[in-house]
């Protein structure tokens, strides 16, 4: 497989209440081809965000955008434009990086997350110098990431649980 320049496709999600902003690095293939995060049927993401929400899963995309903007979450990616092999972060290379100011803005966000270790890297680097606000590295939720069953990665994302209690309540 040979690298491939791509452009970002899809927008933020996010509105005036958002109070969390997850981050990833860039679509996977499969995410591309459903134009929007998360698309591979054996990522966890949307499977954990309904349990830290207590929520069903959602599955189309309208489902998806609603479940966010109703938990008062924000998703997005770090890299705008990069070239890339198929869906393999550790191949990403030639950055362009989104402008977060557009979320960080216009919303209330009081945490910012990394989905895994690859997008924390990319933030550090190409974000945090424009925003100047920390970002908390989680587990991915990458079927690529077999080290973490559903169980343990929503012990691990409990940060993000704990927040969006202390917006409920």
């Amino acid at each position: 497989m040979d690298y491939e320049r791509l452009e970002h496709q899809f927008t933020p999600v996010y509105d005036k209440f958002s109070r969390v902003l997850i981050l990833g690095t860039f679509p996977s293939v499969k995410s591309r081809e459903t134009n929007f995060y998360y698309g591979h049927p054996q990522n966890r993401f949307w499977k954990l965000l309904a349990a830290l929400t207590n929520s069903e899963t959602p599955r189309t995309v309208e489902e998806k955008k609603n479940f966010l903007l109703k938990n008062h979450i924000a998703v997005w990616d770090v890299i705008a434009e990069c070239d890339i092999i198929g869906s393999s972060d550790s191949s990403i290379r030639n950055v362009r990086a989104n402008d977060l100011q557009q979320i960080l803005c216009n919303a209330p966000i009081e945490g910012i997350f990394a989905n895994g270790g690859k997008a924390y890297e990319l933030y550090r680097r190409y974000s945090l110098p424009a925003t100047q606000r920390e970002c908390i590295k989680l587990p991915s939720t990458s079927p690529a990431n077999a080290a973490f069953r559903l169980e343990r990665l929503i012990q691990a994302w409990q940060p993000v649980r704990e927040l969006l209690a202390d917006d409920a309540g």
